[in-house]
């Protein structure tokens, strides 16, 4: 008989596709970057160089951050660094709204990540995650802060669920 492994980390299901997006995005502006010099007739090795790192540059900022969450974690991972909270000891949530809007988690052991929220709606596995760890950092009086923003969080990605779900049933 085989034993299953316990399942891995889940993560954005969408990160592959964005992250291709960006990288074609920087590629397209190194090309024309150096098509447009060399039609000029400016291209030097010199200038080649500098397009190819400003597009380089491009690339890293387009790169959208890596969401993950497995038991008690979540983690965000962007091309500088790696930002870890443990949901099942969080201590405050906060939710911006505005032209970004953003979640900042809190834990406390002092660590502190800020991630889209529309990241979480669009993948329920992670979403599952944060949910069982927030409902662990409530059991034990950690969270004080945010409880409500998670709950309204929380209705909002179910009825986009349900949405979905009716949109593709063809009764919506």
């Amino acid at each position: 008989m085989r034993r299953s492994r316990p399942a891995g980390p889940a993560g954005d299901r969408h990160w592959r596709g964005s992250a291709r997006l960006a990288v074609g995005c920087a590629l397209a502006f190194c090309a024309v970057s150096l098509l447009v010099d060399w039609d000029a007739g400016s291209l030097t090795p010199l200038r080649a160089v500098l397009w190819v790192t400003l597009s380089a540059v491009v690339g890293t900022v387009l790169l959208p951050q890596r969401v993950s969450a497995g038991p008690g974690w979540l983690a965000v991972r962007t091309p500088w660094h790696r930002l870890v909270v443990h949901t099942d000891a969080l201590a405050a949530v906060r939710q911006y709204d505005g032209v970004s809007s953003h979640l900042v988690l809190r834990d406390v052991h002092g660590h502190r990540l800020e991630l889209d929220p529309r990241i979480l709606a669009a993948n329920p596995l992670l979403w599952h995650e944060l949910d069982t760890g927030v409902r662990r950092s409530l059991e034990r009086g950690t969270l004080r802060q945010g409880a409500d923003v998670l709950a309204r969080l929380g209705h909002h990605i179910d009825d986009e669920t349900a949405r979905a779900v009716l949109r593709a049933s063809g009764l919506f």
